[in-house]
């Protein structure tokens, strides 16, 4: 087991470290630290929730020089949501050490950030459009920068913003150190690399084993008109403390948070085309428990990071095999369990399979729940309800009301009548969703994580020119190559 104190830290980032309740250093923790720290750059290979934050935010903060004025750090990244819990994790990484990590990203009021600016803040987290936006006003100038960090670079590639961050990195003065972290190594990050990055270490975790070794995976097959209902029947079984449903689209999302409402359940959508206020408003519930279904699409989960997620609902099969491993790794987090759940329709088995042989893992097929067993989990939940209070809780207040009920009726009625009133019965209302199409299985089989082809989405329409050196033999050479 490695310690932070291991490390050769600083008294104050141990402090914060130990303030946030983390102990042992991750693997991607013990490779990248020491050698930034030595001003090497580095080529991470890690997926989310894997503690690739404190991996570049610790060489990063002990870097600064805190009473410099200047803006000395940058990481970009490529989601305003990213952006936040990034700036959010380093400002409490430097709190002893009086560092400030401020957020930059579209969506909210530019004139708001250039005041923010404005308090000289040492470290920018940012989205590539609109990092360009401030560097147009000269709001934000580079010349001073130390280090430059690239946070899940092959997402920010595939969104576009290839031209947007080579354009920054020809800004930022040469004498700089550059960390790069990506799930994947697609030809792009490899010409990225090559053009702005000096002899970079590879460091490269297990993806296959971060991703899913403590996540229990299991599918249904179920057909299409039947899905919601089955979804209901698993939330009232069992029980989630905080769920994440994964729809392929915007319409989906809508359909299916609405629905969960009608049917009792505390639960919001969150995609591309809602307001950055209601977003933030949606998090912030979702992570502090007012909200226990979060129902998303891809994208706008991307990067997320959320602690204590127990279940992870595929409510549509994933388009992607990488998209799966994304999905189901908002669960499992920091050693704890999670539960992955995917529902497949029968012409959707095969694409199962792909997925599958990708992770190299075979998922637990499971029977579709019955309404019984719904309603038998609800009053399980219910009994546990009760048994918890009379151990936790101080009930003498109650106990004279208790005595009052007994005289006008038996033991027995009366917690029946409790587990009744606790218990969420089975939904009545009635549900109609737009049916999606079913996935087809692609002919050719692709390799484990390799990238599929970068070309135009949803967010590249504004970036549609791609660089043509990506169809090039690349000499890329890394100096040395780390994998744990």
């Amino acid at each position: 087991m490695t310690t932070f104190s291991d490390l050769g830290l600083s008294d104050e980032i141990i402090r914060s470290v130990s303030t946030m309740g983390f102990e042992e250093a991750t693997p991607i923790q013990q490779e990248t630290i020491p050698l930034a720290m030595q001003g090497r750059d580095i080529i991470g290979q890690a997926q989310t929730g894997t503690g690739k934050t404190a991996a570049f935010g610790i060489p990063l903060l002990e870097k600064l020089a805190i009473d410099s004025e200047r803006i000395q750090g940058i990481v970009l990244t490529p989601t305003r949501e990213l952006a936040v819990q990034v700036a959010e994790e380093l400002n409490k990484l430097g709190q002893f050490k009086g560092i400030h990590t401020l957020p930059i990203y579209g969506g909210q009021e530019i004139e708001r950030q250039i005041r923010a600016l404005k308090k000289r803040p040492h470290v920018i987290v940012a989205t590539p459009g609109r990092l360009m936006d401030h560097m147009r006003r000269h709001t934000i100038r580079l010349q001073e920068i130390k280090i430059v960090i690239l946070d899940e670079a092959d997402e920010m590639l595939n969104m576009g913003f290839v031209e947007d961050i080579e354009t920054i990195l020809q800004e930022i003065p040469e004498e700089r150190q550059t960390l790069l972290f990506s799930a994947t190594m697609p030809r792009q990050i490899q010409n990225l690399a090559q053009r702005f990055m000096k002899n970079p270490e590879i460091i490269r975790t297990k993806s296959k084993e971060i991703t899913v070794s403590n996540i229990e995976q299991h599918y249904m097959e179920v057909q299409e008109k039947l899905k919601f209902d089955v979804l209901c029947r698993l939330l009232d079984i069992q029980s989630p403390e905080l769920a994440i449903v994964f729809g392929r689209t915007k319409r989906r999302v809508d359909e299916l948070s609405e629905a969960l409402t009608k049917r009792g359940y505390s639960a919001e959508g969150i995609h591309g085309d809602l307001t950055q206020s209601k977003r933030d408003s949606v998090m912030r519930q979702f992570k502090d428990g007012t909200i226990e279904v979060l129902v998303a699409t891809d994208v706008a989960a991307r990067g997320l990071d959320i602690g204590g997620v127990t279940h992870v609902y595929n409510f549509d099969i994933p388009q992607d095999p990488e998209g799966y491993v994304h999905r189901i790794g908002r669960t499992g987090r920091a050693g704890k369990t999670g539960l992955a759940q995917t529902f497949v329709t029968p012409r959707e088995m095969d694409h199962l399979r792909l997925i599958e042989q990708i992770i190299q893992r075979k998922m637990i097929r499971k029977p579709v729940p019955t309404i019984i067993e719904a309603v038998e989990g609800q009053q399980r939940l219910a009994m546990e309800k009760i048994l918890r209070v009379i151990a936790e809780e101080d009930l003498n207040v109650y106990k004279g009301l208790a005595k009052d009920l007994l005289e006008e009726t038996d033991s027995v009625t009366l917690v029946a009548a409790a587990l009744k009133l606790l218990s969420k019965e089975p939904g009545t209302v009635d549900i109609t969703l737009s049916e999606v199409a079913p996935i087809r299985t692609r002919t050719a089989k692709r390799r484990p994580f390799e990238a599929k082809p970068y070309g135009r989405t949803d967010r590249s329409r504004r970036n549609n020119h791609w660089d043509k050196s990506d169809t090039k033999k690349s000499a890329w050479k890394p100096s040395s190559y780390h994998k744990h």
